[in-house]
């Protein structure tokens, strides 16, 4: 029986290891523009049933709950938490930021289509819209090269001021993607998510339409991490993985004692 108690104690290391892991990444993207925070979810293992709930104990009598000793613990799924991060102005023209729900659209070299909350545009140079990482934002968007200024509303027209002209001129209409579960969304790096059979289809629409956020140009979402609960988290963890550290050694302990007995 030590042993099957090393072996669970071993699961329980493994499982705040990983959500160690979990919490470290969450400290290290505090800075990073629209990152949103993971979340380890646990569940036990195969239970081992020696009598089962119901057994006949007497004529008359039967158990009332089973004789099951659990197996251990492992880290079944890592859940994005999508709440709101704070909106930190840069007054920079290009840097967006979704006020709700909603993702930009990133066309990736590889053809397959990004979704971020990263707003931070760039113009390339031939005057297209994209990412930090030169990715280009779907639908495409040509800055003219001599404009004056540049304005996006917060329904998502870009529209420009020329030289010689006193009226703005629209180039283009920002769009948004939501999805039924954008926990089921994939990250894959660069502040990308991708499109998953849990995720669903995407739905595209304006912003402030269908349920999509507003658009607020000259501004970032910073991460939603808040670094006080990821502390609190980590003590946690520690004081978890600690315990069962305990156990084994407890447990090698009473062989110990069985060996030296025998």
């Amino acid at each position: 029986m030590s042993t099957n108690a090393m072996h669970v104690a071993r699961t329980g290391l493994d499982a705040q290891q990983t959500r160690m892991q979990v919490i470290a990444n969450n400290l290290a993207n505090v800075n990073t523009t629209g990152f949103k925070r993971d979340r380890a979810s646990f569940e036990t293992l195969l239970y081992q049933t020696y009598r089962p709930a119901g057994a006949q104990t007497a004529d008359q009598t039967a158990l009332t709950s089973p004789l099951a000793v659990g197996t251990g613990v492992r880290i079944v799924a890592t859940e994005k938490i999508h709440t709101q991060g704070t909106l930190n102005t840069t007054s920079n023209v290009l840097d967006l930021a979704i006020n709700g729900q909603g993702f930009f659209q990133i066309q990736m070299p590889d053809g397959r289509v990004g979704y971020s909350r990263d707003g931070a545009l760039s113009r390339n140079a031939e005057g297209t819209l994209t990412t930090v990482s030169g990715y280009v934002l779907e639908p495409q968007i040509n800055i003219p090269p001599d404009a004056l200024a540049i304005n996006i509303s917060g329904d998502g027209i870009v529209s420009v001021t020329l030289p010689g002209e006193v009226e703005a001129q629209e180039v283009g209409q920002i769009q948004l993607a939501s999805f039924a579960n954008p926990r089921g969304l994939a990250p894959i790096g660069e502040n990308m998510l991708l499109q998953t059979p849990a995720s669903g289809e995407a739905v595209i629409g304006a912003p402030m339409a269908d349920g999509m956020g507003k658009l607020v140009q000259g501004a970032l979402e910073g991460s939603n991490v808040n670094v006080v609960q990821e502390l609190v988290d980590m003590i946690e963890t520690q004081r978890a993985y600690e315990i069962n550290s305990r156990s084994i050694s407890g447990s090698d302990e009473m062989l110990k004692y069985l060996a030296n007995r025998l």
